[in-house]
């Protein structure tokens, strides 16, 4: 499936996909663009953090914060999950989303993107009440006309150890497609499968409200190339990018990441959008957020917005 090469008008992106997902035949819904949640039509990359690494989840000081360290965007998080039914979530308040998208604008500071970082230390394909919890995302993000999600599958998700799981996980996927296709929303999954395995996965659960929100650190750590993996998934199946590495150093310094020529490459793929920061924290003093996140983000404005 063809998809258009640049991502400057989000709605017509995501309704060129999706219609072509369903042969045409869907009339969707889609959020009206906001110039605080959504990508400008003149900058091909944008930067980001995520609140809950910013030790802000789910504060409005976080834009503040943001703010302070020249980030373009905040990853805002659903809030925990434990043996909770949902989300422990402010975002299903009218009256606090407001507050989150009115402190959105006076800052200046976009939201790019909505978390479910509470499925890291969950089982996708076990836990029972995931269909709400994915719901309830997916009406925060149409509240608050965000078009992109973070799922990450998590340690106990993870197809390379638990290959039993896969079935599940992709009948759940293919389950919560279509709430995401009828929102106009895009879920993107993080997985410790390789490109080639997260492409086979995707293309099993067949909907492009279902895509890769690639994480640079699971190929590093598994010793792949990053170029590589991204030009193996393509930039059609990639809605964001982690834009991190585990924790030890700076994306500045770390000598196994070429964001120079991971620009090159994404580039080449004409692919565009939001870089966001998780980790990459100097282990000299990891809880400094200032000077961590800080650091990052000006290193990565001087690669991609240079």
């Amino acid at each position: 499936m063809k998809l258009p090469v640049e991502h400057t008008d989000r709605r017509q992106f995501i309704r060129r996909a999706l219609t072509a997902a369903a042969g045409g035949a869907l009339a969707l819904w889609l959020p009206k663009t906001s110039a605080y949640a959504m990508q400008t039509a003149e900058q091909q990359f944008r930067i980001s953090v995520c609140d809950w690494m910013i030790l802000k989840r789910q504060k409005l000081s976080a834009f503040d914060l943001a703010k302070d360290i020249a980030s373009d965007g905040v990853e805002v998080d659903m809030g925990g999950l434990g043996n909770r039914e949902t989300f422990d979530s402010k975002l299903g308040d009218a009256t606090a989303r407001q507050q989150f998208l009115d402190k959105s604008k006076e800052s200046n500071v976009a939201i790019s993107s909505i978390a479910m970082s509470g499925f890291y230390a969950q089982s996708f394909a076990e836990r029972e009440g995931v269909p709400r919890m994915v719901q309830d995302c997916i009406d925060t993000m149409k509240a608050m006309n965000v078009t992109v999600s973070f799922l990450p599958l998590g340690v106990k998700g993870d197809l390379v150890q638990y290959p039993n799981l896969r079935p599940a996980i992709v009948e759940r996927l293919k389950a919560i497609a279509p709430q995401a296709e009828k929102a106009g929303v895009i879920i993107g999954l993080e997985t410790a499968l390789d490109a080639r395995g997260e492409a086979k996965l995707l293309d099993e659960v067949g909907s492009s409200a279902i895509r890769s929100y690639f994480n640079f650190a699971n190929a590093l750590q598994a010793g792949r190339s990053v170029e590589k993996e991204l030009k193996t998934l393509g930039k059609d199946r990639i809605c964001q990018i982690h834009c991190t590495d585990t924790d030890g150093v700076w994306l500045e310094n770390n000598t196994r990441l070429d964001l120079k020529s991971v620009r090159k490459t994404l580039d080449r793929m004409h692919w565009s959008g939001w870089l966001v920061v998780e980790r990459s924290r100097d282990a000299k003093d990891p809880r400094n957020v200032k000077w961590n996140f800080g650091a990052n983000v000006k290193y990565l404005k001087s690669v991609f917005q240079a």
